[in-house]
């Protein structure tokens, strides 16, 4: 069994089974704080019944006009509770939030190299927008897509019409 809940500060002391990963991105305190203080309606936490952390989402709303959105900062779910549907209940969530808020699509940025996560993203019924070359600052040959999936606000799928082109990060808006 699992609960969802709000992600509180004491999670930060909880949550390193989950981001010793390679392919999570960990950040300063700081920048956990900051969306928690931000967006704490996007930020949930999968815990499990002896109170173990299983996983987490962490997002925002952004943008302007029909360009209003949710985006996913981060989700990680730790190694031991993987291939549960756990990452799709988590993005589930995220995308109410967003439905909630109006939002046109939910985007978020992918390793190139990650193939679980872009399929399991695909198969959530999110498409590639477009690539970001060299997006990762630790790694520079790493590239980035920029996957979408446009919510119910978003009549005429406006959102998730790919670019033909790739972009660098600087023209990420």
């Amino acid at each position: 069994m699992t609960t969802l809940r709000p992600f509180t500060c004491d999670d930060m002391y909880k949550f390193n089974n989950v981001n010793l990963d390679p392919l999570t991105e960990t950040y300063g305190l700081s920048f956990y704080m900051r969306y928690l203080a931000h967006w704490p309606e996007y930020f949930q936490v999968a815990e499990s019944p002896s109170g173990e952390i299983m996983g987490y989402i962490m997002g925002k709303a952004e943008g302007i006009g029909e360009n209003w959105h949710g985006h996913v900062t981060a989700l990680t779910v730790s190694p031991d509770f993987r291939r549960l549907g756990l990452a799709a209940t988590l993005m589930n969530f995220l995308e109410d939030v967003s439905e909630k808020k109006r939002a046109y699509f939910v985007d978020l940025f992918v390793r190139v190299s990650n193939k679980v996560a872009i399929n399991m993203y695909t198969n959530l019924g999110y498409i590639i927008y477009r690539t970001v070359l060299e997006y990762y600052s630790g790694d520079p040959d790493e590239d980035a897509y920029d996957m979408r999936k446009a919510l119910s606000r978003d009549v005429n799928q406006k959102s998730v019409i790919p670019l033909t082109h790739p972009v660098r990060p600087e023209d990420v808006d």
